[in-house]
């Protein structure tokens, strides 16, 4: 009996320890951003803290299919409308799909596109680096247009916060989870102390990796590392992947495509050798972002992909608008000196 009564107690102290261990973690807990809530590791070291551009709402607004001067269908970095926001601001009209609802660039698309109502001359085909051969190749070889279209398509999007505080964490997340960010924790501090420390995978497919300069390129706490996806590769896109632009470039009567390929953070900071986006805009004229990329770190250019988001910055995404800005321009005048 006494025993039983021991182990109850025992049972008793063990799961109110787990529970205030983990309630005293909570705070740890509070993701803002994918990389730190897939390696479940704290904002107070990972998050950003130097402000971003402010966006005014209605340069985000979503333009009718025949309103439209500019289609842009795109994947995630396309879905919240901010780097859109250069070419309504100069004017233009922009509808954004997304490649969940457009699955295709098919043959019958300037048909499709026309009969959505789309008289623009322009179109901007966007996709991360990750997934730009499946895109590439699945357009190219599909006939028919399966468009899903999204009820979402049309809802306003809010900008991007301007700052935040990655030190002010609170108390709604799970014990288990801040548990683990807790340990997580523990873990990088011992991690970072090993001799010749370059990089190391996390659970859920994030990658930390020391970056040269780290301090003058990221606000955060321990800028000295950042967060990665770990599966971007360090070898380079292959460029007969272009040979399908090609093949879905010949399909566009009437407007001009961009081709847009956003390279993965990994590349940008990483792995910034690549040629893919070298020889894309010397066949196609598309917008050089690896360049674009490197320009902007080599001026020092702090969180351009934050350290703990896959996805640029609003301050990246004003770059991104702007290189596709300058495209449009470039069009139009030669469209005028014709």
């Amino acid at each position: 009996m006494k025993h039983g009564k021991l182990f109850s107690v025992l049972v008793f102290l063990m799961v109110a320890l787990y529970g205030a261990i983990g309630f005293y973690a909570l705070p740890l807990a509070s993701f803002q951003g994918d990389l730190t809530r897939m390696g479940m590791l704290p904002e107070r070291m990972f998050g950003w803290t130097r402000p971003q551009p402010a966006i005014d709402p209605a340069l985000m607004q979503q333009s009718s299919w025949k309103e439209a001067d500019v289609l842009v269908i795109g994947d995630s970095f396309s879905e919240g409308r901010v780097w859109q926001t250069l070419l309504t601001g100069a004017g233009l009209r922009v509808r954004t799909e997304t490649w969940d609802s457009v699955r295709g660039i098919c043959k019958n698309f300037m048909p499709w596109v026309h009969d959505k109502g789309f008289n623009g001359k322009y179109i901007v085909f966007e996709a991360i680096e990750r997934s730009v051969v499946d895109v590439l190749a699945k357009s190219a070889a599909c006939e028919r247009m399966d468009f899903h279209p999204s009820v979402y398509a049309d809802s306003p999007r809010s900008p991007p916060p301007v700052s935040f505080d990655p030190t002010q964490g609170n108390y709604s997340g799970s014990l288990s989870v801040s548990i683990k960010t807790l340990m997580n924790t523990f873990k990088y501090d011992r991690v970072i102390r090993a001799s010749g420390f370059v990089s190391r995978e996390l659970p859920n497919d994030v990658k930390l990796a020391r970056i040269k300069n780290g301090c003058q390129l990221f606000s955060h706490a321990r800028c000295q590392d950042a967060l990665f996806l770990a599966e971007d590769r360090k070898q380079d896109i292959p460029v007969d992947a272009l040979d399908s632009v090609q093949k879905i470039n010949d399909r566009l009567t009437g407007v001009t495509p961009i081709w847009l390929f956003v390279p993965n953070k990994s590349t940008a900071y990483l792995y910034p050798d690549k040629q893919f986006w070298e020889v894309a805009e010397r066949r196609f004229h598309s917008p050089d972002l690896l360049r674009m990329t490197q320009q902007a770190l080599r001026k020092n250019i702090i969180d351009l992909y934050p350290a703990n988001n896959t996805h640029f910055s609003t301050t990246g995404y004003l770059l991104m608008g702007k290189e596709v800005l300058d495209k449009i321009q470039q069009a139009r005048a030669t469209r005028r000196l014709r």
